[in-house]
């Protein structure tokens, strides 16, 4: 399968240059209706600003931007170009300019425009795709700690602990590690517990 780098989440920086306030807002976007929603509640939310200018793409190859009345080639263009050398994808960039009075000139833009899109893309942090698999442990409350332990010793996450006469906990794991945990499982408990798949899904992990 071929790797696919995406945001870990939405994340939001600011870059200001000679008065001039950019405002970058990621999102991670798996299709053009999230990306074009994406850009219009910016717009609506920084109605007052002079540009909104805004790029996305999406792992189907799709590319989109706009320079949004900026010189044509200093916004939309240089934005795309931060995350086309990233190989980050499945995202949608909105940079909101306020004007602070003073002209920077088309290398000022793009420098300004840029910089702010990488920076977004720092706060997001990048991720690569990959399977995980969830599964649900029925368990005494006397283990539930050691089995909390063996659940982050496997890159595992708790996603919910249901209390009742037995604890039974929700949890998510990278599928290559399923084993592992499994294993771990059935030599603490000497296979008297056994967790159950509920599904596999598409996430990303941090990216190493």
């Amino acid at each position: 399968m071929t790797e696919i780098l995406v945001p870990l989440g939405p994340a939001q920086a600011e870059v200001v240059e000679k008065r001039s306030r950019f405002i970058g807002d990621i999102l991670p976007v798996t299709s053009e209706e999230e990306a074009r929603a994406h850009i219009e509640a910016v717009k609506k939310r920084h109605r007052d600003a002079r540009h909104n200018c805004w790029c996305y793409r999406l792992e189907n190859g799709v590319e989109r931007y706009s320079d949004d009345g900026e010189p044509q080639g200093t916004a939309g263009v240089p934005m795309l170009g931060v995350f086309q050398k990233s190989e980050v994808t499945d995202l949608c960039c909105v940079v909101t300019r306020y004007f602070g009075g003073v002209l920077l000139g088309a290398g000022g833009l793009v420098r300004a425009y840029s910089q702010t899109a990488r920076d977004a893309l720092d706060t997001a942090g990048i991720g690569k795709m990959q399977p995980w698999t969830r599964l649900s442990l029925t368990a005494p409350y006397p283990l539930l700690e050691q089995l909390k332990l063996l659940c982050g010793q496997c890159s595992g996450a708790v996603e919910d602990i249901a209390y009742a006469d037995q604890v039974t906990l929700i949890l998510r794991f990278p599928s290559e590690m399923v084993n592992s945990f499994t294993g771990l499982v059935t030599e603490l408990t000497a296979g008297a517990l056994c967790p159950e798949a509920l599904g596999e899904f598409m996430a990303p992990s941090v990216k190493e």
